[in-house]
């Protein structure tokens, strides 16, 4: 069982609101931050005086004898300014570490940056337990693991497309498939894989099949939220298209691609039903 720090539920609340909804995932599956983003989070009315914190911050992690551009990587971004016009400013993308050390040298005057202190030295200590433990879960350990993940990550994106206009949520999850599993629908699935009438498909994937399809519902929960996509059409499409853009993504990097991962001796369903029996012979 993976274990991590416990937090008071109004503490972990607080900050969850006011980090966790500009978090975002990127093509690897990693986390990161936008300093623009995390400056207005922070309450910075000014870049200016915003982009000397992070100077700080990154005299900060290259005397920790980090690579600053492993955390604090520039990048340009379109803006408009009016009558069909932008400009291109710069933002960065920043690690967890990154966002540390920002909210480390930040106005301790702002509530707000204590907060983000708390917040980011929390999250940076459960990461650290988490990667350490996970490797030491056997690959069913693993599949429980993720199979949760998946499980919280689906609820999380219904209330999403719901919000968006989706009706037919059937539709919906299957437009995301189709996109990743190079046109197979659900149902399309289950049958590739032997599985009986309704059985979960999730509760038979491995787990970096989970991942793959972990990646796919926290984006394309993150991209209806971001465009605000409001018509049950566009919502079926950026379903679609995530899935299509993270397949193309791992055939990229060589990967295999989920059909092609082979499907676990047994489903969940049945190791859940094995630990239950197992518990209570030794009870």
């Amino acid at each position: 069982m993976i274990k991590t720090n416990e937090i008071a539920p109004s503490e972990e609340k607080t900050n969850y609101n006011t980090f966790e909804k500009i978090k975002h995932i990127d093509e690897n599956g990693c986390e990161y931050w936008l300093a623009r983003e995390l400056q207005a989070a922070l309450d910075y009315k000014k870049w200016q005086k915003f982009i000397n914190v992070i100077e700080n911050a990154k005299a900060a992690c290259e005397q920790s004898k980090f690579i600053v551009n492993d955390h604090f990587t520039q990048m340009g971004k379109m803006v408009d300014i009016g009558s069909k016009t932008s400009r291109s400013i710069v933002d960065y993308k920043l690690s967890r570490y990154a966002c540390y050390l920002i909210v480390q040298n930040a106005d301790p005057k702002k509530e707000v940056v204590a907060l983000g202190q708390t917040y980011f030295a929390i999250q940076t200590r459960k990461q650290e337990l988490m990667e350490a433990e996970y490797e030491t879960l056997t690959e069913d350990e693993k599949r429980l693991y993720q199979r949760n993940l998946t499980r919280k990550g689906n609820y999380r994106l219904n209330k999403t497309a719901k919000e968006a206009g989706v009706k037919n949520f059937d539709k919906f999850h299957n437009a995301g498939y189709k996109g990743l599993y190079n046109g197979e629908t659900a149902d399309d699935i289950a049958k590739r894989k032997g599985l009986r009438y309704r059985e979960d498909i999730l509760d038979n994937m491995g787990s970096d099949e989970l991942i793959a399809n972990l990646f796919r519902i926290s984006q394309t929960e993150q991209k209806l939220k971001k465009e605000r996509i409001k018509t049950e059409t566009d919502a079926n499409e950026t379903h679609f298209k995530m899935g299509k853009d993270i397949r193309r993504f791992i055939i990229d990097q060589g990967g295999m691609t989920p059909e092609k991962m082979p499907k676990p001796e047994r489903s969940l369903k049945e190791l859940e039903k094995q630990n239950k029996l197992t518990c209570n012979d030794k009870k």
